[in-house]
C-alpha cells in the first residue's frame, strides 16, 4: 500500500499544530487548487462550476463546487473536526516557583490522556489579536522550537506512582518555561509574530507536542504522531474532495471546530455554519425553500472521526463480536443510542462506496458495558436532517499526545472519501435511494 498520503498527512500535522493552523493550511491547499475564498460578512456572488470555500473563526472551513444548474440531486458531504485534546494557556500564565523557575498556568481542553504528556518536547501555538491602525487583526502564531516541558517527579519522591496515580492539571501538568528573570511568554509570542508586545490585545494559545512522526513495525505498518484524531479524517477528506470526479451531487468538504468540547460553539457541528453555506448555494441558484429541502432529502454526509482499535493488552475492553484492528480497514461505526448516526440505510450507502473504491471496512461498536464518546455526526442533525454515517480510522491511544494508526488506512480513507465525493444519491421514497 502506498504510504505517500500517510507521510504527507503526518507532515501536515507537524506544520499545523492547532485548529487555527489546520484551517489555515487547508485554505492554502484549496487556493492552490483554484478555489476562491469567501467572507461570511460579505455578499456571495457564486458562479456555476466554480470552487469556493469559507472559514469561520479561523478554525472551521467549508469548501464546495458550484453545480452548473440547479438540476442536481443533493449535497455529498464529509465532515470532520480540527481540534484535539490538549492544554490551553491561561491568561497571565507565568507562575514564579520560589525564585528558581517560571512555569505556565494551563487548563485542560477536551478529555486528554495526561500521563503521556510528561518529558516530551513541547511548544506553544495558536493565535493572537493584534491592534493595528486599521483596527484588530488576527494572526496565527507557532513557536517552532522546543520551548517548554512538563518534567516527571522522580520515582524516589513518589515510590508508589507505578501503583496508580491521579493526575491533577492544576498541580501536575504545569509546564516549565524558564528560569526566573527570563522572558515572558507574551514577549516570545510577540517576537514570533514580528509585532510589539503591547500591540497584542488577547490570545488563544495552546500547548502542543513537537515529537516527530514515526513509521514503525516489522513491515513499517504503523504510523504514530500527534493529532491523528481527527486531522487524519480532515486531511483525507480534503484530498478526496480535490481528487474527486464530477457527479450529480454538490461536493462539500467540512471541518468543524470544538468537537472535543461538545461542538456547541458558533464554529462547531451544532452551529448553523453548514446550514448557512448550503442555503447560500441554493439561493445563488434561485431555488425556493421547498426546492432546498428536496436537495437536503437527497443529500448524504460522512461523519469522519476515528474509532478505537482493539488494544493488544486490553482485549476485554472491545466488543466481543466486533474486533477492529489497526490497518485492517476503515471503521463503520454503530451505536444504538445514536452517539453514531449509522443505520441500515446509511451503512448500505457506505458499503456501496467502499466496494467501488476497493476499500475494506470494519465494524466498530462499543462494548456494552464500556460506553464510548460521541462525535459530530449526530450533533450536526440539530441543524440539518441529513442521512449520515459515521466512519473513521482504527487507532490506538486515542486522546494521547502521540497516537497510532495503520499506514494503509490513511490511503484507504482518501480512497473512500474520493469515491463518496465522486458519487451521488437520489431519494426515490422514504428509505429508498439510488446511488449514482
Amino acid at each position: 500500500m502506498n504510504n505517500n498520503y500517510a507521510l504527507q498527512m503526518a507532515e501536515f500535522i507537524e506544520q499545523h499544530p492547532t485548529a487555527f493552523h489546520v484551517v489555515e493550511g487547508q485554505a492554502k491547499l484549496l487556493q492552490e487548487a483554484g478555489y476562491q475564498r469567501l467572507c461570511e460578512g460579505e455578499d456571495w456572488s457564486l458562479q456555476a462550476g466554480k470552487g469556493y470555500f469559507a472559514t469561520r473563526n479561523g478554525s472551521a472551513i467549508i469548501a464546495f463546487r458550484m453545480p452548473e444548474t440547479k438540476d442536481f440531486n443533493g449535497f455529498m458531504i464529509m465532515a470532520s473536526h480540527s481540534d484535539s485534546p490538549c492544554f490551553k494557556i491561561k491568561e497571565n500564565p507565568e507562575m514564579d516557583v520560589k525564585g528558581l523557575y517560571v512555569k505556565l498556568n494551563v487548563e485542560g481542553y477536551g478529555g486528554t490522556l495526561l500521563a503521556p504528556w510528561f518529558d516530551r518536547p513541547l511548544s506553544v501555538a495558536g493565535r493572537v489579536c493584534v491592534k493595528t491602525e486599521k483596527g484588530l487583526e488576527t494572526v496565527n502564531v507557532l513557536v517552532d522550537r522546543d520551548l517548554i516541558l512538563i518534567p516527571n517527579l522522580a520515582i524516589h519522591m513518589n515510590r508508589d506512582v507505578n501503583k496508580g496515580y491521579e493526575y491533577h492539571i492544576q498541580k501536575d501538568m504545569l509546564p516549565l518555561f524558564t528560569l526566573t528573570n527570563g522572558k515572558t511568554l507574551l514577549q516570545v509570542v510577540a517576537e514570533e509574530c514580528g509585532v510589539e508586545k503591547d500591540a497584542i490585545v488577547s490570545s488563544d494559545l495552546f500547548v502542543f507536542n513537537r515529537q516527530k512522526h514515526s513509521v514503525w513495525g516489522a513491515d513499517k505498518e504503523f504510523l504514530s504522531c500527534p493529532k491523528i484524531d481527527d486531522v487524519l479524517c480532515g486531511y483525507c477528506s480534503l484530498m478526496g474532495f480535490l481528487e474527486a470526479a464530477p457527479s450529480a451531487s454538490v461536493p462539500v468538504h467540512v471541518i468543524y471546530d470544538n468537537e472535543e468540547v461538545g461542538s456547541s460553539s458558533r464554529q462547531g457541528a451544532q452551529s448553523t455554519f453548514l446550514k448557512d453555506v448550503l442555503t447560500r448555494i441554493c439561493e445563488a441558484l434561485g431555488m425556493n425553500q421547498s426546492q432546498y429541502m428536496s436537495k437536503i432529502a437527497s443529500s448524504f454526509m460522512l461523519s469522519g472521526d476515528n474509532g478505537h482499535a482493539m488494544h493488544p493488552n486490553y482485549t476485554e475492553k472491545c466488543d466481543p463480536s466486533n474486533n477492529p484492528g489497526v490497518g485492517r480497514g476503515i471503521l463503520l461505526k454503530f451505536s444504538a443510542n445514536q452517539k453514531y448516526t449509522t443505520d441500515a440505510i446509511s451503512a448500505a450507502v457506505v458499503r456501496a462506496f467502499a466496494e467501488k473504491a476497493g476499500v475494506p471496512l470494519q465494524v466498530f461498536m462499543n462494548h456494552s458495558d464500556v460506553p464510548g464518546g460521541s462525535t459530530l455526526g449526530n450533533l450536526s442533525q440539530h441543524q440539518l436532517p441529513l442521512l449520515t454515517a459515521d466512519i473513521g480510522a482504527a487507532q490506538l491511544a486515542m486522546h494521547s499526545p502521540y497516537e497510532t494508526v495503520g499506514v494503509a488506512d490513511v490511503e484507504r480513507m482518501v480512497a473512500l472519501s474520493r469515491q463518496a465525493f465522486s458519487s451521488s444519491l437520489k431519494m426515490t421514497g422514504d428509505g429508498n435511494y439510488q446511488i449514482l
